[in-house]
């Protein structure tokens, strides 16, 4: 019940396409074979109990789930062992079959378009060059970290809003794109045999590599009015590139927002689900961007969901081939095992 008015589509909606409204939540959970869900399994204010809990033994479970990420820890260990069989669609790989089952993707031109115009309403300036009457006021600076799909909607959308753009990632190809549109590509001196994991991911980087690569960029932080913090890497914690140290050398009224918080983040002080001012920087931690947007959010969104049930379902039961890269790579837990390699890692398992 009203599960779509956030969306704005109504119950009426919904029971005319054949779908029966269930007053409560707890009942869904309860009955349903499959749980389509945007987000995480959460805590349920209302009946004061963890969705976990209102699962059961050989469910299946198709979300967000961000595994590796500790604040999952607990969720994902209580998933496991309740017997739920659980997909996360952070963990769709990239590839050519697997693109119409890719809500990442779709969500990450939702957050990149979205979380640009959030920024844009919370920094302390103009963001195009302006000529007023008192004289010329400079155009804002934003520089976009991590030039994957979000990180290229968000580029476009700030050249789009009359800002001057900078981009940094560690792939050549990604900093090759960020300067296709125009973006001043910073040097993060990451040697490219490093930086190019499987299916042209970005990889995992060794800590003093990871030092050198902030050392790079700290400069051009500083004189930013906008970053943007899309690095990621598939399964895994997302890596900390601007500390504590470099907010404090950051313009005061200065924002960040970093789109990686489902994966713990890009900036060392980034509060999860939450906007908050350290040392005169906004640092924004808004988990559902997309939900800002949620007519186009929710078409794109929905639309790989039933794909990817379709994907997986063979003359009306789930049939999971483990050997398919897509399942491999998206499955968290089954039969009672935690499987998903990243949270295994990240859990020291």
């Amino acid at each position: 019940k009203s599960a779509g008015e956030g969306a704005l589509f109504s119950d009426e909606e919904y029971v005319k396409e054949g779908a029966k409204i269930i007053e409560s939540a707890e009942e869904i959970f309860e009955k349903a074979e499959i749980i389509l869900k945007v987000k995480e399994p959460l805590f349920n204010e209302k009946f004061g109990k963890h969705e976990v809990d209102m699962m059961h033994k050989g469910q299946y479970l198709i979300t967000f789930i961000h595994p590796a990420s500790p604040v999952n820890h607990e969720m994902v260990k209580n998933l496991a062992a309740k017997g739920v069989t659980a997909i996360t669609l952070d963990g769709i790989p990239r590839i050519s079959r697997a693109q119409n089952l890719d809500a990442l993707t779709s969500m990450s031109t939702c957050a990149g378009y979205k979380g640009i115009l959030m920024a844009a309403n919370h920094v302390s300036r103009f963001l195009p060059q302006m000529f007023t009457a008192v004289g010329k006021i400079d155009p804002a600076k934003v520089m976009v970290i991590g030039v994957g799909v979000a990180g290229l909607q968000a580029l476009a959308t700030a050249k789009r809003l009359g800002a001057v753009t900078y981009a940094a990632d560690i792939r050549p190809m990604a900093s090759e794109q960020a300067g296709s549109l125009g973006a001043n590509v910073v040097d993060t001196t990451v040697p490219a045999e490093l930086a190019v994991g499987e299916g042209g991911y970005a990889n995992r980087l060794p800590a003093d590599v990871l030092i050198q690569e902030q050392k790079a960029l700290e400069a051009t932080i500083r004189e930013m009015d906008i970053v943007f913090c899309s690095a990621l890497i598939p399964g895994k914690l997302a890596p900390i590139i601007i500390t504590e140290e470099m907010v404090k050398g950051m313009k005061r009224g200065s924002v960040i927002v970093d789109i990686s918080i489902d994966q713990g983040g890009n900036c060392e002080l980034t509060p999860a689900g939450g906007i908050e001012t350290k040392h005169g920087v906004t640092i924004m931690g808004v988990k559902n961007i997309p939900g800002e947007l949620p007519t186009s959010s929710t078409w794109m969104f929905s639309n790989n969901v039933y794909n990817l049930v379709k994907y997986i379902a063979k003359d009306g039961k789930i049939a999971l081939d483990r050997s398919d890269e897509v399942i491999a790579k998206s499955l968290v837990c089954i039969d009672g095992e935690l499987v998903h390699a990243g949270a295994r890692e990240a859990m020291g398992i």
